[in-house]
């Protein structure tokens, strides 16, 4: 990227917002990413206490070239999560967001930025491909939740994950099962197996089982193959539904920990884990459901509550990428700003929709919605 800028030429500027929700401690940028961004000739202007709940101080902005004011009158907002109906009250024609825009649930907030003229970029319409890699918010935030729900999962469970010998005996290493095998998937299963744990995973589409392999985990395999666009999983007809849910309530009864990672786009998560099944389950197992948001994938979740069923515990965080803000903020920063670069050109912002990353991922533009 050419950073040289004429006299005439304004500097673009970037804003970064405190995000409201109290329990939304990312945030978009961080102080080594505002250094690289001001160095290549864009001014950053940070609320005060936009970093605090990720433990970063107004100070080190500073110290990376940032101005603390008001990032609202910016021509680039950078945000995590979906902006609110106050925050959209804000904008003003011809700006720029980006963030999670959530514009596949019927909530979203993608009608009322185009209403208010705002260029909005949504970070989960990135395409998955080798080039935008970088750029995938989806994948840096789910390796976050990956991780945590076994970290979850190994609190909450009455017995130890690895196998351990000692003078009163032998104890069994605790066996793991992770439904859905995306990229929390994988990384709840590689944390399963650090923690000494017996990991299996589970996905409707066979050919990652050597993924699940790699890492170091068994594959379940039930015969169903529900393989469909962009490396997600096609929507299981009726027959094939009622196939796996037998056999999964089947396999389930025989698991310590259950974690669900799995989902459709634009649909309810699926229902993976029956309440037959969570019966089934040996009293003091854990279920880690990661679909909460979206339903869950257990009959009992309680979206975003810790309940006990049966005598299992049913565990259904929201927003686990939240509960680690210094290194989910370090790679969504990374994500947002591999995404801006992509739109400056010359030191100007000047997006070109022939490119399919960026046609792909804006959801709001000038007389169109995407």
């Amino acid at each position: 990227m050419d950073t040289s800028q004429s006299a005439a030429q304004p500097r673009p500027t970037v804003g970064v917002p405190r995000e409201l929700n109290e329990d939304e401690r990312r945030v978009a940028l961080v102080p080594k990413i505002v250094a690289a961004l001001t160095g290549k000739g864009v001014d950053v202007v940070v609320e005060s206490g936009a970093g605090l709940g990720a433990l970063i101080p107004d100070e080190l902005y500073v110290g990376a070239g940032a101005k603390i004011g008001d990032p609202w009158s910016a021509d680039v907002v950078v945000k995590v999560a979906p902006p609110s109906n106050e925050e959209v009250g804000r904008f003003h024609s011809g700006q720029t967001l980006i963030g999670f825009l959530a514009p596949r649930n019927q909530d979203n907030q993608v009608a009322a930025l185009q209403a208010a003229g705002v260029q909005a970029f949504a970070v989960e319409a990135i395409p998955r491909i080798s080039r935008a890699q970088v750029m995938d918010a989806l994948s840096s935030q789910a390796n976050v939740a990956g991780y945590k729900a076994v970290l979850l999962a190994a609190s909450e469970s009455t017995r130890f994950f690895p196998m351990l010998t000692t003078a009163a005996g032998t104890v069994k290493p605790a066996t793991v099962l992770v439904l859905g095998v995306g990229v929390a998937g994988l990384q709840a299963l590689a944390t399963a197996k650090r923690l000494g744990g017996r990991a299996t995973g589970y996905d409707v589409r066979p050919e990652v089982a050597d993924q699940v392999r790699s890492v170091g985990a068994q594959w379940l395999d039930l015969g169903i193959d529900a393989a469909g666009e962009g490396g997600y999983a096609r929507e299981l007809t009726d027959e094939e539904r009622a196939q796996q849910q037998q056999a999964l309530e089947d396999a389930i009864k025989g698991f310590d920990v259950v974690i669900t990672t799995a989902l459709v786009p634009g649909r309810p998560a699926p229902r993976l884990v029956t309440a037959a099944a969570v019966e089934g389950m040996k009293p003091g197992s854990v279920v880690v459901d990661l679909a909460g948001e979206t339903g869950g994938n257990c009959e009992l979740t309680e979206p975003g509550q810790t309940v006990v069923k049966h005598g299992v515990t049913i565990c259904s965080p929201l927003n686990l990428p939240a509960s680690m803000p210094e290194h989910a903020s370090e790679l969504y920063s990374k994500n947002v700003s591999a995404l801006l670069e992509l739109m400056l050109v010359d030191g100007a912002l000047a997006p070109d929709f022939s490119d399919e990353v960026l046609a792909a991922s804006c959801v709001t533009r000038e007389e169109s919605v995407s």
